[in-house]
């Protein structure tokens, strides 16, 4: 049996999609199992849970955050085998011969004998008047990212789950009152987590009160709202403007495996017991699925599930198909820390105590990733006398460290005429790709950084080849700005997005603006959200954008 190793050395037992709580418990499972285990996560590892302050109720740990929590679960998993990497699924093919599946992904087709779904879910949009037209603006949907915003200012949170209450809490840190749109007759939430409400007196309730409409010239200035019960309308208006935080529960991020599992009518995944869905050898867990508690807790029980039943499936196959052991592997358990020591080794903008940028797993993994480029690629860091370009001296001169193709340099002036200071991205011939980065790219935004330099060296991310046509096909030069803050998980996904385009055509200009440096651009665009992205200096769109949106976006414009 063990002559057929070489035929299937590429081939994973496992690939999990998606690195929040459900996947990286399935992970710890099947890879302490002995299963060649592959995890990959289009954002950030640890989900959304990452972004919570708090984490009080997870059993066995009295008191953690959301980041410490999952970096803790992540490192279990690679002490035990399993590989995690970032990037982007875009499809399930049908099933192979010998029972196996391709998966076409960012960072090329992957087979496997087993897959696991655990994408999670995205904040829902209510539809109300203005909603759409105000993104950005004033409406917002993650306190986190865009609270710094409404410094001052009258904020109403709408919604009365988990979430809504928890975020209410965070804004009080700006804003000058909270007032929280219930739609029920009380929180739906725990109620020891509602009950938190009444030691902030900043904070204001309605209950059975929904949101009916925003309006305003620039950004929000006035919110209609309507009492359920007695039908009465109110409304507020305030010159300065006020904020608008959407937090009304979530839709599952299921679009890109329509037709391949059963879904309900919402869009979540059907499995059963076993987590097991319609098709053969797919398993779904966590807040894909549909369940009646979302949590962490329930989460990794439904990632454990899911993990176990899959080793049954993948050792079936195994036998029936005379496939050999893909994965045997003594776990290293020295590398597993406790999440307060992880926590400690890496801030929120990704600098590490000792003022490092890259420590030593970043360090290495980068390596091992430059190993793999086709072509050199050159760093540019464009500077002048500023902070912010004593920060990129400092990033560069640790990264030219990291590997021999990876080239640093500094120049006083930018040879492609960019504004100071800026980090500028040339392929190995010299020629400019016009991926820009006005920044220290940390935080979040290191995966931008990283994806864009496996871009420009070759072989790049997998695109489809209607996008790939549709943008070499360009006729008219464009410039894309994305304007972010390096704490928001779904920046990246834009400038990614951006970036890659610009990777293909030479008449595309993607740039990142961190805009703790730039208030000028808060102010010139409006920007009360990110992320925001700015085409040509003159349109502005703001949040979450695949690059099949953003091409079409550039298309349109450049026909």
């Amino acid at each position: 049996m063990n002559n057929n190793k070489e035929l299937y050395k590429d081939l994973y037992d496992l690939v999990i999609v998606g690195g929040g709580p459900a996947g990286l418990s399935a992970a710890i499972y099947m890879a302490r199992a002995k299963y060649k285990v592959l995890l990959i996560e289009k954002e950030q590892i640890g989900g959304q849970i990452t972004i919570t302050s708090e984490v009080v109720n997870y059993p066995g740990i009295e008191r953690t955050d959301g980041k410490r929590l999952t970096q803790s679960m992540k490192k279990q998993a690679e002490a035990f085998g399993a590989e995690l990497v970032l990037g982007e699924v875009y499809e399930i093919e049908p099933e192979k011969k010998k029972a196996i599946r391709t998966l076409h992904t960012s960072r090329g087709d992957i087979d496997t004998i087993g897959i696991l779904i655990a994408t999670g879910a995205h904040p829902r949009k209510l539809g109300f008047q203005g909603e759409k037209e105000f993104q950005g603006r004033g409406v917002a949907y993650c306190a986190t990212c865009d609270g710094e915003f409404f410094t001052g200012r009258e904020v109403y949170v709408i919604g009365g789950g988990f979430a809504a209450v928890e975020e209410g809490i965070f804004l009080t840190k700006y804003a000058s009152r909270v007032v929280m749109i219930v739609r029920e007759e009380y929180f739906t939430c725990a109620k020891t987590v509602a009950e938190q409400v009444e030691k902030y007196p900043k904070i204001e309730v309605h209950f059975e009160t929904e949101i009916v409409s925003v309006s305003g010239s620039d950004t929000v200035e006035q919110a209609v709202f309507r009492n359920n019960r007695t039908k009465e309308e109110w409304e507020v208006h305030r010159t300065e403007g006020i904020g608008v935080f959407v937090f009304a529960g979530y839709e599952p991020a299921t679009e890109w495996v329509k037709g391949k599992v059963e879904l309900n009518e919402y869009g979540y995944i059907i499995t059963d017991s076993a987590m097991k869905t319609s098709a053969s050898g797919i398993y779904a867990a966590g807040d894909v699925c549909i369940k009646d508690l979302r949590q962490v807790v329930t989460a990794v029980s439904d990632g454990a599930v899911a993990a176990v039943n899959l080793e049954k499936y993948v050792s079936s196959v195994h036998e029936q198909e005379k496939i050999p052991e893909l994965f045997m592997k003594k776990a290293d358990l020295s590398k597993l820390q406790t999440a307060e020591e992880q926590n400690g080794k890496i801030q929120e903008t990704g600098y590490q105590e000792n003022g490092k940028f890259l420590n030593n797993e970043i360090r290495a993994q980068l390596s091992e990733l430059a190993q793999k480029f086709e072509h050199k690629v050159i760093v540019k860091a464009c500077c002048d006398k500023s902070e912010l370009s004593d920060k990129i001296r400092g990033f560069i001169q640790e990264l030219k460290e990291v590997s021999p193709n990876i080239i640093c340099e500094e120049v006083q002036e930018s040879p492609t005429g960019k504004s100071l200071p800026v980090l500028e991205l040339y392929r190995e011939d010299g020629s400019a790709t016009g991926i820009c980065f006005h920044g220290v790219p940390g935080g979040h935004e290191f995966n931008s950084f990283v994806i864009a330099l496996y871009n420009t060296a070759g072989p790049g991310q997998q695109t489809e080849e209607e996008i790939k046509e549709q943008i070499e096909g360009l006729q008219k030069k464009v410039n894309l700005k994305v304007v972010v803050s390096l704490s928001c998980m779904v920046c990246p996904d834009v400038v990614m997005g951006v970036q890659r385009i610009a990777s293909l055509s030479e008449k595309v200009e993607g740039e990142m603006f961190d805009l703790q440096y730039y208030p000028e651009m808060k102010e010139k665009y409006h920007i009360m959200s990110v992320p925001c992205m700015i085409l040509n200096d003159d349109k502005v769109y703001f949040g979450k954008k695949g690059i099949k949106e953003i091409a079409d976006i550039v298309s349109e414009s450049a026909s």
